[in-house]
């Protein structure tokens, strides 16, 4: 069942959305060669607890980290450890907070010291899918016209989307219906109605767009074909004149000098 939220929760919404951003900034500001993604994970967890929120992915179905960190190849879920990052690399973070019994999730792709042109255009177009499929969040439109909006960026630019995984309803728990898909057919799905909050989160692929989760850790989602991913995601509410966003990338931009 969607459950529209009030003018009022929303904006506490905003609140837990708003700590994501700047932990995303805090942690993006320690990426670069050599830091392992377990200390960046610390830094995320502490920087979330420091400032009253809980880090909602930590034993999430038994998730054992604060933030999900996702090197390269794997799209999401990737789970912090010894991983070295190297010049070259592409890191995604994606941190869900609650504060104050609301919930906030955004995802951000970061590059780890000098990427490639072509690395540099995947996490444009990921980036550019995102807002495309944010303007499609309007009263009368349905689910999916986002996902076609950002399936056909996509595909226009030669990437894959990923199926297996999606958006998501949010704001009282972290995953709430409607379910978000990254692709999809236009005047389809659930009608999207003023209160609607969701997360909206591209998951795009350089190469095929099949994945395959990780048997030892039941995590892990990689590109089959090891071609590296990017994914971007905001947390935004549908108000009477269209959609507005509640998580920000702002505090990451400003905060991590040359990084974008």
């Amino acid at each position: 069942m969607i459950v529209l939220k009030t003018k009022e929760e929303i904006e506490l919404i905003r609140k837990a959305a708003l700590l994501v951003g700047k932990t995303l900034a805090e942690v993006g500001r320690h990426i670069r060669p050599g830091i392992t993604t377990r200390f960046l994970d610390q830094i995320g967890e502490q920087f979330i607890r420091d400032n009253g929120g809980i880090p909602l992915c930590k034993g999430f179905e038994g998730f054992p980290a604060a933030l999900c960190i996702s090197v390269n190849d794997v799209v999401v879920h990737g789970i912090p450890g010894d991983l070295f990052l190297k010049d070259g690399d592409n890191v995604s973070v994606d941190c869900v907070i609650e504060l104050d019994g609301y919930v906030g999730d955004s995802a951000y792709t970061f590059p780890v010291g000098e990427i490639s042109p072509e690395m540099q255009r995947l996490m444009k177009v990921t980036k550019e899918c995102l807002y495309l499929g944010i303007e499609k969040a309007k009263p009368g439109n349905r689910i999916g016209d986002i996902g076609h909006a950002v399936q056909a960026h996509a595909e226009k630019n030669g990437y894959g989307v990923v199926r297996e995984l999606c958006g998501h309803g949010v704001g009282f728990k972290m995953h709430e219906s409607p379910n978000v898909p990254n692709y999809g057919v236009k005047g389809t799905g659930a009608l999207i109605k003023e209160g609607l909050v969701i997360a909206i989160e591209p998951m795009i692929t350089m190469g095929s767009k099949n994945v395959k989760i990780s048997q030892s850790d039941g995590w892990t989602c990689r590109t089959k074909d090891g071609k590296p991913a990017a994914h971007y995601e905001h947390t935004i509410a549908v108000g009477a004149n269209g959609p507005e966003i509640l998580s920000s990338f702002d505090f990451i931009e400003n905060k991590t000098d040359k990084q974008q």
